[in-house]
């Protein structure tokens, strides 16, 4: 059950004797006042809103929210015009002076605007309401520079919103960095398991690939049924030693060889080696490289294998005659490889677990290329995500750090 902080309380008590003994009570300005007095005892606690654009937006919600009870309460000569007061003072505390002369402007707009709603065919203004209204403006307007300069003068408010921003930002990297810490270790522990599994396969597999050679030296060459059987067995065999041998490929140590390259080369190259030896595919795949991404220590090999299953997918999941694009740019000391497709998507629930083992959305598919592309790009101290929208495309972005040496 939520627990409120005793201000939090009394902020909750006085919304609700307003609603209650207000000089309106109208249902529907009940529950704008509601919605109000919830989003002023939210505010304080929501991360999101510790952070500019969160403060943004809660005072653009706090403006609509006033506005519609402006509208529901007379207008122009509404005695709830102060409710303006809220956004006002809030981007006064938090977003400077630039933010408080917006919402001030924004606030006085939008209580003038409330003229507009009047039929001057039927109605005049008296002129000694002028005054009022003026004088209602202005204190909206003072009142959130007063706020501004107050906030100025105790900067504890602008440090402790500067702080719940940053912890803010700590928290969802952390969580970034356990996710990916579970990750490897889901990683490392079904590495094992495939590696113990792929050598005690191989022996069997072999016996099985010989004695079917020898049977197929015996068939006399009226059987033909019998030479097809065991060219199936040769065929299947010849498919499960593949299996095995990918298998392998993910449970081996991978050992980082890092020098210095253009990372543009080595996905030229990627590119030309899905055009060189992979099945046709009826795409265009297009380069958008950043001219302002340095040279730096990565393992090339490893990284075009990264590029190239990445390509592969894009291709795979793209409808005839489709475009990839795959694009470079420097991001905070990152040198970021986005490869963008327009194929079929992936759906929300399997983006969580897309780069584990044995996960895969194709029939005839292992579920490995995406599980060693992870461990290859983590290797490298690197992150790697994925965006998706069922029937509109997929972008994996690949991180790489540009400003320090890849482990060994």
């Amino acid at each position: 059950m939520a627990r409120f902080a005793k201000h939090e309380v009394i902020l909750l008590l006085l919304f609700a004797l307003l609603a209650v003994a207000g000089p309106v009570r109208r249902p529907a300005v009940i529950l704008l006042l509601a919605g109000l007095a919830l989003l002023q005892v939210l505010e304080p606690s929501v991360p999101f809103f510790a952070r500019p654009a969160g403060s943004v937006l809660a005072n653009l919600l706090k403006l609509g929210l006033g506005y519609g009870i402006l509208g529901l309460t007379g207008g122009i000569n509404s005695s709830y015009y102060w409710i303006l007061l809220a956004p006002v003072i809030s981007a006064g505390m938090v977003l400077g002076v630039p933010g408080t002369a917006v919402f001030t402007g924004l606030a006085c707009g939008a209580y003038l605007s409330t003229l507009l709603w009047i039929d001057w065919t039927r109605y005049e203004l008296p002129p000694d309401q002028i005054p009022e209204i003026v004088l209602r403006v202005t204190v909206l307007a003072l009142i959130g520079f007063l706020a501004e300069r107050l906030a100025e003068v105790n900067p504890a408010a602008r440090r402790a919103q500067a702080v719940a921003a940053q912890l803010a930002e700590a928290n969802r990297n952390l969580q970034e960095a356990e996710a990916a810490v579970r990750r490897s270790e889901r990683l490392a522990a079904l590495g094992q398991l495939s590696a113990g599994l792929a050598h005690e396969l191989r022996n069997p597999l072999g016996t099985i690939r010989a004695s079917a050679e020898m049977l197929a030296r015996q068939i006399p060459a009226d059987n033909p049924v019998a030479a097809e059987l065991v060219g199936y067995i040769q065929s299947e065999v010849d498919r499960m030693n593949a299996l095995v041998t990918r298998f392998l490929e993910f449970a081996r140590p991978l050992e980082l060889k890092p020098v210095r390259a253009e990372l543009s080369e080595v996905i030229d190259r990627a590119i030309a080696q899905l055009e060189r030896h992979s099945p046709p595919f009826d795409v265009a795949v297009y380069k958008n490289y950043a001219p302002d991404l340095p040279p730096f220590e990565f393992d090339p090999e490893l990284m075009e294998r990264v590029v190239y299953n990445l390509l592969l997918n894009a291709a795979q999941a793209s409808p005839p005659g489709a475009a990839i694009t795959v694009k470079t740019r420097l991001v905070e000391g990152n040198a970021e490889i986005a490869v963008i497709d327009r194929g079929e998507g992936i759906p929300p629930e399997r983006q969580e677990v897309i780069f584990n083992p044995f996960v895969t959305t194709k029939p005839d598919g292992v579920g490995l290329g995406l599980a060693i592309v992870s461990k290859i790009v983590d290797l490298h101290g690197g992150t790697i995500t994925v965006e998706s929208e069922p029937g509109k495309g997929s972008v994996f972005r690949v991180y790489l750090p540009v400003g320090r040496r890849a482990a060994p």
